[in-house]
């Protein structure tokens, strides 16, 4: 800090608030670089208050330092700081710049272990471009920039939200990349709640068509149930002509037989069941699956102690022609940014039990504009997740059964135009280059089975330019030349994999 800095410094700063504030952000990877020139920065000027944040990183020496701070309180260190810098994480930058602070900002290098990838030094480069930001890479570059917005304080402050409409859309798209990358250090515990207690009432949908014997399995498996609390089975029948006979009232497993009242299909079914249900937890089931009998008192466990959490999941055991194989996750949160890069078949949505007012009063409802319905339980994951991530019960709750009276089997075209309207309403699969793949695979394979080589073989490129190695574009190209599309989903059936 030069001589004149140091003279124009005001004493009358409020030194309840640091004179320059550093920022890394939260993310689980450490940024000890950038802590390393903010406790050099303080060494070199005892006479400034110089607070860190530091995270997960090793604290400072010299400067002061916390490892968090709650984003009220940094909002208003902000405000009163004469110098703000950050990491390049779009939220960080965006806090910055909604206090009315030029922020900045030393990107995170993933050469040095810093980050996952290089977003943030690409999008501090845009932003730096736009004069969004006022970017640095070297501990000198730092000390100037510091120096300058002490000096001339004026040049380092914004208007919230000021700028024109492409800047404001660059900061939107860095908040969705945080979203993307920012995933939990470590799983957290599944939590344990006493046996005593109320627990509380759960509504069980069962969308159904024209599966009697499966429909009266699935429900005995529910009744069967090792849980103290009331679960009502509401079966939707889809296109089928209802079965009075399987209503039942009073006592703790009620059922209640309903119509599809809304769009055709399974979207429809599922929707009318959560619609008519009176319960704050709502669970799926199809009607060819069984629920293993602890399942449902695992799942509710995680609801009762984490009142903030909206969905949980469970792992499954998949059943096909006598072979049956077991898939479960082995973490217990899951992120938006994990079910773009892949599909998770683990969380199938017989395990889903979610807070019904998270749909109806939420994200809405499970979508009925999807074509056929196809994916459309991969839809509702996508924006549960948006709102917070998923839990997971690591354990194998439901016994899915993939046979040939599967109401997808065969019906080809409609799978390609539910998997392109997916990458239409999701831009953010762009950002993701190996979750892009997989979807444009399953679409080469999709039109390739139903005899559209043309349009199969352009989808193969597709996914080949997003990712090189991606194996659903080679089986893809497997039925372009011949082989039976049926022999390809019986040999990853028999291995308990999809498509």
């Amino acid at each position: 800090m030069t001589e004149e800095t140091t003279r124009t410094t005001p004493h009358s700063h409020d030194r309840n608030h640091p004179d320059v504030l550093v920022s890394v952000g939260t993310d689980h990877h450490t940024f000890d670089r950038l802590v390393r020139w903010a406790d050099d920065y303080a060494r070199r000027n005892p006479d400034l208050r110089v607070l860190v944040q530091h995270g997960h990183s090793a604290p400072p020496e010299r400067a002061q330092g916390t490892p968090f701070l709650p984003p009220a309180e940094l909002g208003r260190h902000m405000r009163r700081a004469r110098a703000v810098v950050t990491h390049g994480g779009p939220g960080s930058i965006v806090q910055a710049r909604d206090n009315g602070r030029l922020p900045i900002v030393v990107a995170r290098d993933p050469e040095l272990d810093e980050h996952v990838d290089d977003h943030q030094l690409l999008f501090v480069e845009r932003l730096e471009r736009s004069g969004r930001v006022r970017a640095c890479s070297t501990p000198q570059q730092l000390e100037a920039l510091i120096d300058k917005a002490l000096a001339s304080p004026e040049d380092f402050l914004v208007r919230p939200g000021d700028g024109p409409g492409p800047d404001r859309a660059a900061l939107r798209a860095g908040k969705l990349i945080d979203l993307l990358t920012d995933a939990p250090a470590s799983p957290e515990p599944v939590p344990t709640v006493s046996a005593e207690g109320p627990w509380p009432d759960v509504t069980v949908v069962v969308p159904t068509r024209d599966r009697p014997e499966l429909l009266r399995r699935t429900l005995r498996s529910i009744d069967e149930q090792d849980y103290p609390g009331r679960i009502t089975a509401i079966v939707v029948f889809d296109n089928d002509q209802p079965d009075p006979s399987l209503t039942r009232r009073g006592g703790d497993r009620p059922v209640r037989v309903v119509t599809n009242t809304l769009t055709p299909g399974l979207a429809g079914a599922r929707n009318t069941g959560v619609l008519a249900a009176d319960t704050d937890l709502v669970a799926f089931c199809d009607d060819d699956d069984t629920w293993l009998p602890d399942k449902l008192r695992a799942q509710v466990r995680v609801m009762v102690a984490e009142p903030d959490t909206e969905m949980v999941c469970c792992g499954i055991r998949v059943v096909y022609d006598r072979t049956e194989s077991e898939r479960v996750l082995d973490r217990t949160s899951v992120t938006f940014g994990d079910l773009l890069g892949s599909r998770l078949t683990e969380l199938h949505p017989s395990t889903f039990l979610i807070r019904r007012r998270a749909m109806v009063d939420g994200c809405g409802t499970v979508s009925e504009e999807i074509p056929g319905s196809y994916a459309e339980d991969y839809e509702l994951l996508l924006r549960m997740a948006r709102r917070g991530p998923i839990r997971n019960v690591p354990e194998p709750g439901v016994r899915v059964l993939w046979h040939r009276r599967s109401h997808f089997a065969g019906r080809w075209k409609t799978i390609s135009s539910a998997l392109r309207w997916l990458l239409d309403r999701y831009p953010e699969f762009s950002l993701v280059r190996r979750g892009y793949a997989r979807v444009a695979g399953q679409i080469a394979f999709a039109e390739a089975a139903a005899g559209r080589r043309g349009t199969a073989l352009r989808w193969v490129r597709t996914t080949l330019r997003h990712r090189a190695v991606e194996g659903r574009a080679y089986l893809a190209l497997l039925v372009v030349l011949g082989l039976p599309s049926g022999w390809v989903l019986r040999a990853l059936h028999l291995r308990g994999k999809g498509l």
